[in-house]
């Protein structure tokens, strides 16, 4: 029996006070990828997917799925986002992405996408700085995980690149923004699966010229 290509998706999603103003656009929007994950996993049955889903604010890290099978990816709602105080990026960042890489660590056949959505720039870590941060993403780019950086309100570019993410998309906080970004978003998840399908490097232009 052939062995799957297995795909972890882990999204990192800002739930600090900023983001309340487009609270309402960031669930249906989100909902939306969920709905995507789980097509794109259907389309490409060679390849097993899992989900990560953590959200962070200065009240603390919260992990609603880890390494689970996309079929237990549900849509969030009101109850689950509560936007509120400050954005510990970096401790989100750090946390999240080394508890997935335990598991990735000890597989050859994988993919690797983290997805950090966010509308402002770190400004409440305690347990990461940005070099260490920068690191973890340098050492794992070397391998099989591809890095997302989906903005608004800040320099995106200039900001995901000091921790070695060259993947973007900017959003402004407008409906039509926002249900651009997330059509883009799903269309490039299944571009993805489909460079992995077709052995082609996953690594850079995720959101590619075509897609715009």
């Amino acid at each position: 029996m052939e062995t799957k290509q297995h795909v972890y998706n882990l999204i990192i999603l800002d739930e600090s006070g900023s983001m309340n103003s487009i609270k309402n656009t960031i669930i249906s929007g989100f909902n939306e990828v969920v709905q995507t994950v789980k097509g794109v996993a259907a389309q490409f049955p060679e390849q097993a997917h899992y989900i990560s889903l953590v959200s962070f604010n200065g009240l603390g890290i919260k992990t609603h799925l880890s390494c689970a099978s996309v079929e237990k990816l549900d849509e969030i709602n009101g109850e689950l986002y509560r936007p509120n105080s400050s954005t510990p990026l970096f401790d989100a960042m750090g946390e999240a992405i080394n508890t997935l890489r335990q598991t990735t660590d000890s597989l050859s056949n994988c993919n690797v996408l983290v997805t950090i959505m966010t509308d402002g720039m770190e400004n409440a870590s305690k347990e990461y700085r940005k070099a260490a941060i920068k690191a973890l993403v340098d050492e794992l780019g070397e391998k099989n995980w591809t890095f997302t950086y989906i903005g608004a309100d800040h320099d995106i570019e200039s900001f995901a690149e000091s921790i070695s993410i060259k993947n973007t998309m900017r959003f402004e906080k407008n409906p039509t923004s926002m249900r651009r970004m997330f059509a883009r978003e799903t269309r490039s998840r299944a571009y993805y699966s489909q460079k992995i399908r077709e052995g082609k490097s996953t690594k850079e232009n995720f959101y590619s010229e075509e897609d715009e």
